[in-house]
């Protein structure tokens, strides 16, 4: 399981953190490799257990979406973790590369939305219509490059493909995101869709601790960016210059 400890970023007899790899789902049916199966499978082994492995999954990435992942390893710390997700005190930051130049260089996206029956895509939607969901992110741009912007996202709703959507719709897709329009290539070739990345990364995750001698306390964990990323460092200088990479 070299991969899987490759990803971890923190882990106790409680919770275990991850850095999910773009293009791998979080969790899939028997059969499709997932987050889920692999990191179940490593703690099979890391402890030697013969029979099943629990792990709580309070949070979901989409499939092509890298970044910060926390998982639990028990119950209770599952549903308390459920919680902070639910009461949304978990403090999220996202970040992006999309198409076009962002104006204002902060704000804030507002948005009715609503979930596309039997297809995994959102569209826009109307207060009042059937499904339509609240969805709110704030925004702050880290550096403009030519014809690109590098954002950070600051989600205060958990839609399904919320950034996606809400940066799409303003003319402004995620590199790599042909779902939601992008003309842009990114990542690694991938051999079907299912794998592909697209340029948005979970950076940042702040919660509390569910349990153990941290009980409470406030941790944040950070994902550094996958290799892939490399090429779009190069045409954001002023990110390097202000040591924020």
């Amino acid at each position: 399981m070299e991969g899987v400890t490759e990803w971890i970023l923190h882990e106790d007899r409680h919770i275990i953190v991850v850095n999910k790899p773009g293009g791998l789902a979080t969790q899939a049916p028997a059969g499709i490799p997932s987050v889920e199966d692999e990191v179940k499978e490593y703690l099979r082994q890391k402890y030697n257990k013969p029979g099943g492995v629990y792990l709580g999954v309070p949070q979901r990435l989409d499939r092509p979406v890298s970044g910060v992942l926390v998982l639990a390893r028990q119950t209770k710390a599952a549903r308390r973790l459920h919680e902070q997700f639910q009461q949304r005190t978990v403090e999220k930051e996202y970040w992006a590369v999309v198409s076009g130049r962002v104006e204002p260089p902060e704000g804030s996206w507002q948005d009715w939305l609503r979930k596309v029956p039997e297809v995994a895509r959102v569209e826009r939607s109307q207060l009042g219509e059937a499904g339509a969901k609240w969805a709110e992110t704030r925004y702050r741009v880290l550096a403009w490059g030519e014809e690109l912007t590098w954002l950070a996202f600051y989600p205060q709703t958990g839609r399904m493909h919320q950034l996606r959507a809400q940066a799409a719709w303003r003319d402004h897709p995620i590199l790599g995101d042909t779902l939601y329009g992008s003309t842009h290539s990114f990542g690694p070739e991938a051999a079907d869709n299912r794998g592909r990345c697209i340029a948005l990364h979970a950076r940042r995750l702040t919660l509390r601790h569910p349990l153990h001698g941290e009980f409470g306390q406030r941790c944040t964990f950070i994902a550094p960016l996958p290799g892939y990323w490399e090429p779009l460092k190069e045409l954001f200088p002023s990110l390097r210059e202000a040591a924020i990479l």
